[in-house]
């Protein structure tokens, strides 16, 4: 009984992903060359990364031109229309200079970090006893290390920190789906397992 509803439980999970689970795995492996990759050129997926963002920034802003002019009667179209308007500056301005852009992106990341870094304290602080407290402080610290060295390094960490991200993101996402891939691997064939043993059961 416990051993059908493990099994219930295992299909629930994955669904069809048992039965694909080739696909993610091979994903994640292609992800994590790519992160491999990226990690030893920086500077290119900087310069990609930001491209791509401008672009979007680009593709955002006309989308929301277009609809503000032809929500006629809408209150808002003028605000919507600057907000389109600054979008569309935006993207031009990251696109131009994709360089300059990555440097002063990576000044936001670093303050960011820091902010965030402190909140995360903070927020730790006054848990102070409770249990895990002490790994807020940790991810806090780390927060605020990470984002001091990056605005030590400034501007020259603008040439390669978005990139780091992207290479970062990638290895994580890629090391994620061959984890998951595999968890849907061994619930198929545990699954197999209780239909063979249900079919060596007398009728």
């Amino acid at each position: 009984m416990a051993e059908d509803t493990l099994s219930k439980a295992h299909h629930s999970l994955f669904g069809q992903l048992s039965m694909r689970w080739g696909w993610v795995v091979a994903f994640g492996v292609v992800s994590t060359i790519l992160g491999v990759i990226g990690l030893g050129m920086t500077f290119s997926l900087t310069l990609a990364g930001v491209l791509v963002f401008g672009v979007l920034l680009v593709i955002a802003g006309a989308f929301q031109l277009f609809d503000a002019f032809m929500s006629k009667g809408w209150k808002g179209t003028l605000l919507s229309a600057a907000i389109a308007i600054i979008y569309l500056l935006a993207g031009v301005v990251v696109v131009l200079d994709p360089l300059g852009s990555a440097v002063a992106l990576t000044l936001v990341i670093g303050a960011a970090l820091l902010v965030a870094g402190a909140l995360r304290i903070g927020i730790a602080l006054q848990h102070r006893g409770e249990r895990g407290w002490q790994w807020a402080i940790v991810g806090g610290a780390l927060s605020l290390i990470l984002g001091g060295l990056i605005l030590l390094e400034w501007p020259i960490s603008g040439f390669w920190v978005i990139g780091l991200f992207i290479a970062v993101e990638l290895l994580i996402n890629g090391f994620t789906a061959i984890f998951i891939g595999l968890a849907a691997r061994r619930a198929k064939h545990r699954d197999r397992g209780d239909d063979d043993k249900v079919a060596e059961q007398p009728a």
